[in-house]
This record gives C-alpha cells, sequence and structure tokens, in this order.
C-alpha cells in the first residue's frame, strides 16, 4: 500500500473516530419522573433539563418523560443503573431494598423534622448514602423535598396504632414499609402508584399514605377522605444520573451537571412549599376530614420491631442509624 492510500485511510479512519465520538458527546440523554405536569418535580426536572443545554452550550441535551411513561419506578430504577436511562427523579424508598444504606431514610421516624433530614442529607450520614448509591449504579446529584408522609383511607380517622388494626393499606415496595403497616396490625398490600386510585374506589385496599401533593393530584383525596396526619415517614427524592455515564464525563461538565441539578433542586424545593400548602387547602375546601396526631409516641413504640428486625438484617448498616439519630 502506497503512502497516499495509507494517509487517505489513516484520515478516514480518524474522521470516523471523531464522527463517533461527536455522536457520543452529542447523544440526547433520556430522563425519567413518575409525576404529573405541573409538578414541582416535575417542573424542576424540565428546568434541570434547560440549564444543563444552556449550560454546556448544547452538547448536553435531556429528554424528559414524565408520568411513568417509559415504566413503574422499579422498572426505572433498574433502567438507570444499566444505563437504558441516564437521568431520573425517584422517590428514596423503592431505591432502599436495592441500596441498604439508602434504606435508613424509609425508616419511620428516623428523622425528627424536615430540618433534621436535610442537615442528615448534608452531613456524614448523607454522604455514607451516596457512596451506597454509586456502588450500585447511581450518583446523586440533588435532593428533592418530598414532604412528610401520613395515612388516609376511606374509613375512618387514625387517631391511635389500634386504628389501623385490620385495615389494608397501600404502601410502596419496600418491606419496610410492609413491616411498618404489620407492626400497626393491619395489611400491607405494595402496588404501583397509578393502581391505588381505582383500588381505593372499589375497595381493594382501605387506605395509603403519602404526602399532601400526591394525595391532591392524584385525585385520592375524592375517594380516601379521612386524612391521619400521622408524618410517619419523612422522605426525600433524589435526582439521579447513571454512574458509569457520569463518571466518563470531563470535570468541567460533571461541574455543570452538578449546579443545573442544585440549581433545579432549589427551584423544587421553593414550588414544593408553595404546592404543599395548596393541596391542602384543597382538600380540606372538598371536604376531607383531617386529624392530628400531637402525641406520636404510641406509633413510634409500635416501630420497634421493625428497627429490631432492620438491624438483624443490616448489622454493619447500625452505626449509620446511630448517626442519624444523634445529629442535632
Amino acid at each position: 500500500m502506497n503512502c497516499l492510500k495509507k494517509f487517505a485511510l489513516s484520515a478516514m479512519t480518524v474522521a470516523l473516530i471523531a464522527g463517533f465520538s461527536v455522536s457520543v458527546q452529542a447523544k440526547e440523554w433520556r430522563g425519567w419522573n413518575i409525576h404529573v405536569a405541573g409538578y414541582p418535580n416535575t417542573v424542576a426536572m424540565d428546568k434541570f433539563a434547560e440549564l444543563l443545554k444552556e449550560k454546556s452550550g448544547g452538547k448536553m441535551t435531556l429528554k424528559m418523560y414524565h408520568s411513568g411513561t417509559l415504566g413503574s419506578q422499579p422498572d426505572a430504577i433498574e433502567q438507570l443503573r444499566i444505563g437504558g436511562l441516564e437521568i431520573a427523579n425517584f422517590n428514596m424508598g423503592p431505591i432502599g431494598p436495592i441500596v441498604p444504606e439508602a434504606n435508613v431514610v424509609s425508616l419511620p421516624f428516623i428523622f425528627k423534622s424536615a430540618d433534621h433530614m436535610w442537615r442528615v442529607l448534608d452531613g456524614e450520614a448523607g454522604k455514607m448514602i451516596n457512596d451506597g448509591l454509586e456502588k450500585k449504579g447511581m450518583i446523586s446529584l440533588a435532593w428533592f423535598d418530598a414532604g412528610s408522609r401520613s395515612f388516609y383511607n376511606t374509613k375512618k380517622p387514625i387517631e391511635t396504632p389500634a386504628d389501623v388494626v385490620g385495615m389494608k393499606v397501600r404502601v410502596m415496595s419496600n418491606d419496610l414499609y410492609s413491616g411498618m403497616i404489620k407492626a400497626l396490625g393491619g395489611n400491607p398490600s405494595p402496588m404501583a402508584f397509578s393502581e391505588v386510585y381505582q383500588s381505593l374506589k372499589t375497595g381493594v385496599v382501605d387506605g395509603a399514605e403519602n404526602n399532601w401533593p400526591s394525595y391532591e393530584s392524584t385525585g385520592h383525596y375524592e375517594v380516601a377522605r379521612f386524612h391521619s396526619d400521622s408524618q410517619h415517614l419523612i422522605i426525600p427524592e433524589i435526582l439521579a444520573i447513571n454512574a458509569g455515564v457520569y463518571n466518563a464525563l470531563s470535570d468541567e461538565d460533571k461541574k455543570i451537571v452538578k449546579e443545573a441539578a442544585v440549581e433545579a433542586a432549589a427551584l423544587q424545593h421553593e414550588l414544593w412549599k408553595e404546592r404543599e400548602k395548596a393541596s391542602q387547602e384543597k382538600a380540606l375546601a372538598a371536604g376531607v376530614k383531617v386529624n392530628d396526631i400531637p402525641d406520636k409516641s404510641a406509633f413510634q413504640a409500635a416501630m420497634v420491631p421493625v428497627y429490631d428486625k432492620y438491624l438483624a438484617d443490616n448489622p454493619t448498616l447500625k452505626p449509620l442509624v446511630e448517626l442519624i439519630q444523634k445529629t442535632d
């Protein structure tokens, strides 16, 4: 082969490699979100996509798929881990069975308040949770607010653990939540979020538990008109990226992604506070009967077996649980 041909082939090879690199860099990421249009998380994820494109000069683009259109949350978690999705916003509940460190946030009453939760996530305990996530193929870019979760049902106010006895309660797919309902004497019913409205309406389940915006935005308040302010769980949501995708980025691009995520999270926190208040007001105006539970000690005491089983199954995580409990 003469020198001219060799040069031509080399030039073609370089061009092909360069073209491939450009196509990889220019690939549009896919993002998953379970929430409906107008929901704080949905607005924030769209803002994240906008910021990502703007800050990267169009090099990194993200197409968001909302309302769980690409599958259920457990399916989407697996897709993110293996790279079928690049970006996602998840509740930490369904991540717990996959990432033991992350499951601590699903222990009932583990957080004293929302402010306590943010202090935990910003500290050493948060770093331990993030390390656990990365081992399973996910990297936390930012935390979203998801308020506190309380019980609602079609039957009666819940004022003591005895009121839950015999009640069929929908829970997310996590043994901790099933254990929580069993410890209160109820019958846990894990099911997809999209199935809850019809299940409440037809009596497949008697109740569920969630935050105010989810209770309102799904119309659950129309069929489950007893809301009991138990605040048994304060669970953050996560804006996550596939670990392989993130680690392949340059330091400059990682900074861009992180900055966009932090800005989007700040927007979500602001919108969440507004939506939480508006959702509560809408449900009350519709005639929902709300009862406070000023003394939650009986509910907290009932959770002792849940903690005992969790720590027996995960003895290495006892220091993490204790660290969270000791955080002021």
